[in-house]
Parts: C-alpha cells; sequence; structure tokens
C-alpha cells in the first residue's frame, strides 16, 4: 500500500513557495514515511539593508532497536541574491526532508 500527498502552496504578494509532498508505504514488514518540504521567499534588497544570512545543515540520525524503528531527518538553509530588472532580490530557501522507518506488527495491518 502506498499514499501520496503533494501541496504546492504560492503566495504572489508575499513572494513565498511551499511545496511539500508526503509518502507513506509499507513494504516487506517496513512501514516508510517520507516527507519533504521545500520553501522559498524572495525579498527585495533596498540600499543594501537585507544581509545574506550564513547557509546551515542540520542532519539528526537516530535508531532505536528495542522499539524497532529508525529516524532520519535532514534541513538545508541557504540563501542567493538575484538581479531582475535592475532590482536587487535576496533569495532564501530551505529544504527538509524526514524519513521514519518502522516495524509493521499485525495489528498495525488490521488498522488498514
Amino acid at each position: 500500500m502506498r499514499d501520496l500527498l503533494f501541496k504546492n502552496l504560492t503566495s504572489e504578494d508575499k513572494r513565498r513557495r511551499i511545496i511539500s509532498s508526503s509518502e507513506i508505504a509499507d513494504r516487506e514488514g517496513v512501514r516508510t514515511a517520507i516527507q519533504r518540504h521545500f520553501i522559498c521567499i524572495v525579498k527585495e534588497v533596498q540600499d543594501n539593508k537585507l544581509r545574506q544570512p550564513l547557509p546551515s545543515i542540520y542532519v539528526l540520525k537516530e535508531r532505536n532497536t528495542k522499539e524497532q524503528r529508525e529516524r532520519f531527518f535532514c534541513r538545508i538553509k541557504n540563501s542567493v541574491y538575484a538581479v531582475n530588472n535592475g532590482k536587487l532580490f535576496l533569495i532564501l530557501f530551505m529544504h527538509s526532508l524526514k524519513i521514519n522507518l518502522t516495524a509493521v506488527t499485525d495489528d498495525l495491518k488490521t488498522l488498514n
């Protein structure tokens, strides 16, 4: 079994775009849940008042053998400058990925 969910939210007035997807799959006794997010914000720079933030990366990996589950999480943030029609813009973006692996018991199989 596989469930997919996809969202694409765009705001022209706030110059923001959010794209997310979620996938849940049961295969070979393992339930896999994957969530992906992408957020992009565009800000106009006037008189060099906006400073470019430093890039960052965060990674977490966790394994719990007692509960038979694994988690992985990764978030990447960065920004770039761009010029359009003589105007300077700062584009901020963030990617995140979350993966959960869980052993499927007979109780969970009957719920679906």
